[in-house]
């Protein structure tokens, strides 16, 4: 299972984009709020037992001050995905980028692109694919996918031309 989890709810315009991928990948989800400085007694309880319920990979998205993703995964002995994102009291996303990307030594924490939501999913099902035959099937024929349309477009320009 994959917990996906957000600072606040406003965030799951771009949480939501991990959750639909993984659902298209058949990989079971959890998600909720929880907030690393409104409801640290939450944070510090999901964190700690995220494994014995079942988590496999945490997908945590956090703006501006973006502590969510490092305070899990110094919490946690499982993977955590940090995706930073461009709040309304952000600095042009670059705050809660930098507060996920520059975690200090021992508290690693895989980061994607601003607003990167859907590659945090695909990340985690890269993550699950790793001893899950299936999930890496799966991930093999979406990137077919993938090529597939691209090679639909180069094609098209290659006949049709640029004008």
């Amino acid at each position: 299972m994959v917990s996906i989890i957000m600072g606040s709810d406003s965030d799951l315009p771009i949480m939501r984009q991990a959750a639909e991928i993984l659902t298209e990948f058949g990989i079971e989800i959890e998600v909720t709020v929880v907030s690393a400085h409104r409801t640290p007694d939450r944070l510090y309880d999901y964190a700690k037992n995220a494994a014995n319920r079942g988590v496999q990979v945490v997908i945590a998205g956090a703006g501006g001050a973006a502590h969510l993703p490092g305070m899990v995964a110094s919490l946690t002995p499982l993977p955590v995905i940090g995706v930073p994102i461009k709040s309304r009291n952000s600095i042009d996303g670059w705050d809660s980028v930098l507060s996920i990307l520059q975690m200090p030594g021992g508290i690693p924490v895989a980061t994607v692109a601003l607003d990167g939501a859907k590659n945090a999913g695909l990340l985690a099902a890269r993550i699950l694919g790793a001893t899950d035959t299936d999930i890496r099937q799966k991930m093999a024929d979406y990137q077919e996918g993938l090529r597939a349309q691209v090679q639909v477009k180069y094609e098209r320009l290659e006949k049709d031309g640029w004008a």
